[in-house]
């Protein structure tokens, strides 16, 4: 029996350094607590900018825009950068695995990014989104199949899909044939409908599924920063909805809404090696004869030199 954590809790807007110090208390709590693993929600370090269009339209950019696109990619970061370094150091110290979403700086582009870090090993993982939804491709460059990653750990193998990537049916297919256990899915989706995917997925899977979403609202933005589209609810950017599910589809905890929290729950691997009795989506109760499946893992340079 191991003890797992999710992290619903909101960055502190396009500021890694502090939205940093925030990930390495909370990795400090849920160490204290007994967890081996911690799962924040997407894009926790470098911000999702929910409401913000950056002054775009088609045929259109604004200079208020591309000032707005400077800040957010002065608050994204590197791998080999100081906030990772220090996530590292955080993971070590408590003995804790990371699965955590950064906005990751990489050239001149910028990707949306889960980390997997382990506490012996630092980070053995990186997953860039292979499709942004939506606005999100304007700000956000496409991952390939080379992060397809997963990380063993004490609590058994991790393995993360980052929000609307959950609805990719062949991704998902990827992700059980690696042998995942422990299936981490950082998310902006805070609609009641998240819900339904993440018990799909777990029984689908025969996996434990920890979702891990932002608690925001407009106050947490820059005073000086423009929001172009109006909340839902309230001044609730996102509302949370995290949840932990076990192989079976129950719901060990949550789901939260409309506020801060750290969910906790005890997970036993023999629940998994008990629900495929009568059910494998990449074993028995495949069929390769009609149906299969080929990932490309092979990292996609746009440019490529030849020595």
């Amino acid at each position: 029996m191991s003890k797992v954590a999710v992290v619903q809790a909101g960055s502190v807007a396009f500021d890694a350094e502090a939205s940093t110090d925030k990930a390495v208390n909370y990795i400090a709590e849920v160490g204290e607590a007994g967890a081996e693993l911690v799962v924040f929600p997407e894009a926790f370090i470098g911000t999702y900018p929910k409401g913000t269009t950056y002054g775009a339209a088609i045929g259109i950019r604004t200079e208020r825009g591309r000032d707005e696109y400077q800040r957010y990619s002065d608050g994204a970061v590197e791998l080999d950068g100081p906030q990772v370094r220090r996530l590292i150091e955080a993971s070590a110290e408590h003995g804790v695995s990371v699965v955590i979403g950064v906005i990751e700086k990489l050239g001149n582009t910028l990707y949306c990014t889960a980390l997997l870090i382990h506490p012996e090993d630092g980070l053995v993982g990186h997953h860039r989104k292979l499709m942004p939804t939506g606005s999100e491709r304007l700000v956000w460059g496409y991952g390939d199949g080379s992060t397809l990653d997963t990380m063993d750990t004490p609590v058994g193998r991790v393995g993360s899909v980052i929000c609307w990537e959950n609805y990719m049916p062949m991704l998902r297919q990827a992700m059980y044939a690696k042998g995942t256990q422990i299936y981490c899915a950082p998310t902006a989706d805070d609609r009641d409908s998240w819900q339904a995917t993440m018990t799909h997925i777990a029984l689908e899977g025969r996996v434990f599924v920890l979702s891990a979403c932002q608690y925001i609202t407009r106050a947490d933005y820059p005073a000086d920063h423009p929001v172009d589209i109006e909340p839902v609810t309230g001044d609730v950017f996102m509302r949370g909805g995290s949840v932990i599910i076990d192989p079976s589809g129950k719901v060990l905890a949550g789901p939260v809404f409309g506020e801060e929290a750290v969910l906790y729950a005890d997970i036993d691997l023999d629940a998994k090696t008990k629900s495929h009795l009568d059910f494998d989506p990449v074993g028995h109760y495949s069929r390769p004869d009609v149906f299969s499946l080929q990932v490309n893992t092979k990292p996609m340079a746009a440019v490529s030199f030849d020595s």
